[in-house]
């Protein structure tokens, strides 16, 4: 019995450890990334901005709206809502605004579906480049000229910086930070060592071409963007990040649309762990796509909010049972995560009210490990996150 807990126990511990000592050498090299300095580009690239949505009337009208209020020629930028299950009175506000709506329908909704309509109605050639914001997502002004800058230097993939729009409760505080801590590691972390940064599902902005071609090949039920990076990956693309291309994206308030996103996101990378890692090893040995089996490693990544929770407890547990030498490679373990974590917020986080929600982080583990039991089905349908009066 004590030689299975101890492999049973050793072998929990080798993953969790693997998930930590990564995040942490990425939140450590990311202190020392240099900001992007793109050249004023000479001539403005034609771009669209695609905003698929589902359900999403009480914020669309007023992102749209907001889209169309760029430092970039207005002749040369197009706003699309891609509107599937909008009412009559949210299209018909929509159609009064100058944006181009596609109205679109499915049996079983997802945005990759929406996003390839939409670009068979479009079509090849159509733009230069094309960015991707979500129904709740608002830009900087200057959002446009910046990703123009970045293309002119021959950048192809573009994730700009995600950051929180709202932080009106202690879960959207929390989620909002959440985000900092995959912008820090995922993002300027990968960039400092010459890999791909994640792409986050909204901000980004591609190649049209480029996007469309390999969008056929994508038919995500949840986390498109996570089959979109290693798509693109394994073409030799590489994902650059720049913080200062910034979009607002809202955070949700509620414990239960935080437990329903989780489930959400953890299905996805476990699903795509499972289709592109045994082939993504392959690449790399065979074909030298080192990048993409970097971000094929990352599915693999255990859940960042559950693993310091598992790490206490586990901890405890062991040494309530006598094991006290595991329980000290258990807790030494949950000290590196929680520099990983130390290391990767903002200086913000250490004020109120931001300090005041880290208090509540053991909430957060509890609805992450609620998310856990939605996950057989949201690689199934897909699970919808409200947004704005909806969401509170």
């Amino acid at each position: 019995m004590i030689v299975l807990v101890y492999i049973i126990t050793s072998l929990v511990l080798l993953y969790l450890g693997w998930g930590v000592l990564y995040q942490l050498l990425f939140a450590v090299v990311g202190r020392w990334w240099q900001l992007p300095n793109w050249a004023k580009a000479k001539e403005n690239q034609r771009i669209v901005v695609l905003i698929p949505g589902y359900r999403e009337d009480t914020v669309i009208v007023n992102t749209a709206q907001h889209a169309l209020d760029q430092d970039y020629p207005q002749d040369k930028y197009d706003v699309v809502v891609i509107a599937d299950s909008f009412s009559a009175e949210t299209l018909a506000s929509l159609r009064e605004l100058p944006i181009r709506v596609e109205e679109v329908s499915f049996t079983k909704s997802t945005k990759s579906k929406s996003l390839n309509v939409c670009f068979d109605r479009l079509g090849p050639d159509a733009y230069d480049i094309a960015v991707i914001l979500d129904a709740d997502n608002l830009m900087q002004p200057n959002f446009l000229q910046r990703v123009n800058d970045a293309f002119a230097q021959g950048v192809r993939v573009l994730q700009g910086r995600r950051a929180a729009k709202n932080n009106d409760t202690t879960m959207a505080i929390l989620d909002g930070l959440s985000e900092d801590v995959n912008n820090h590691i995922l993002c300027a972390g990968h960039a400092r060592c010459g890999l791909s940064a994640r792409l986050a599902g909204s901000g980004m902005a591609f190649g049209y071409n480029l996007l469309r071609e390999t969008m056929k090949s994508v038919d995500a039920i949840g986390g498109f963007d996570k089959e979109l990076e290693l798509r693109l990956t394994h073409r030799g693309e590489r994902v650059y990040y720049d913080p200062q291309t910034l979009v607002f994206d809202e955070k949700v308030r509620k414990g239960d649309h935080f437990a329903r996103q989780r489930s959400r996101w953890i299905a996805a990378q476990f699903h795509y762990a499972r289709r592109f890692f045994l082939p993504a090893v392959h690449a790399w040995l065979w074909k030298g796509k080192f990048d993409h089996f970097n971000k094929a490693s990352q599915m693999l990544l255990p859940p960042r909010l559950l693993t310091p929770g598992i790490l206490a407890i586990g901890g405890a547990l062991l040494l309530l049972l006598g094991f006290t030498n595991l329980a000290i490679f258990w807790w030494l373990v949950l000290a590196l995560n929680l520099l990983t974590f130390a290391l990767s917020m903002p200086a913000y986080a250490w004020q109120s009210p931001y300090r005041d929600a880290l208090f509540r982080v053991p909430v957060a583990f509890w609805h992450a490990l609620r998310s856990m039991v939605g996950i057989h089905r949201a690689n199934r349908q897909f699970i919808h996150t409200p947004h704005g009066e909806e969401g509170k």
